[in-house]
């Protein structure tokens, strides 16, 4: 039986934040352009990255009007945008000091991964500049794909839910048994509405509804 997920306001805070990274991913992936995000707490955030260029700070989360396009034009900078799991900017343009090769892609790979193996607490969104495609990872796996095609805000939620605490509602809308599956899965979102659930033993494909 599956355990219940108890939604609070962090978790909820959390995942209204993710959702807002990954419509500024898309939009970025749309634009032909690359770039790395990193959701990470203060605390650990010391000590992980380098700022390139001088820094302007804002106490204004990413969540607020108007934001959303502030932080889309610093993450088209040279390095990494830093930001809270409370949406609070930390550091723009930097290069992350801890990286971890992933074999067949280039740096901006290698730290979105390296720095997320730090704590289980971070999440790294990775934008490909060569394929459009847009990338999540927590503690060094690849946990999400999607292309740039826009989602449903349902679907949105459901996916943001998924990877703030692994709420299961995103694979119930598309068929799919969380038991069925198994562990932490790989989820591949393509075209805005078709699901692709891995796991070291199946794939299972499956169209997403709301």
């Amino acid at each position: 039986m599956e355990k219940a997920i108890v939604v609070t306001d962090t978790n909820d805070v959390k995942s209204k934040v993710l959702t807002e990274v990954l419509k500024i991913a898309k939009r970025i992936a749309r634009s032909g352009k690359g770039g790395l995000f990193v959701i990470i707490s203060k605390d650990l955030s010391e000590g992980v990255y380098d700022p390139l260029f001088p820094q302007l700070y804002t106490d204004k989360p990413i969540t607020e009007p108007g934001m959303g396009t502030v932080i889309e034009k610093l993450a088209e900078l040279d390095g990494a945008v830093l930001i809270t799991p409370e949406g609070k900017l930390i550091a723009y343009g930097s290069r992350i000091v801890k990286s971890s090769t992933l074999p067949g892609h280039g740096t901006r790979h290698a730290a979105a991964k390296g720095i997320s193996q730090l704590s289980k607490d971070i999440t790294s969104v990775l934008i490909s500049e060569e394929t459009g495609w847009i990338k999540v990872f927590q503690e060094g796996r690849i946990i999400l794909e999607t292309d740039a095609v826009d989602v449903s805000p349902g679907i949105m939620r459901k996916v943001a839910m998924f990877l703030s605490h692994r709420d299961t509602a995103l694979l119930v809308s598309a068929g799919i048994a969380g038991a069925a599956v198994g562990g932490i899965p790989t989820l591949v979102l393509a075209g805005g509405m078709y699901l692709i659930v891995k796991t070291a033993f199946t794939s299972i494909t499956s169209t997403l509804k709301g």
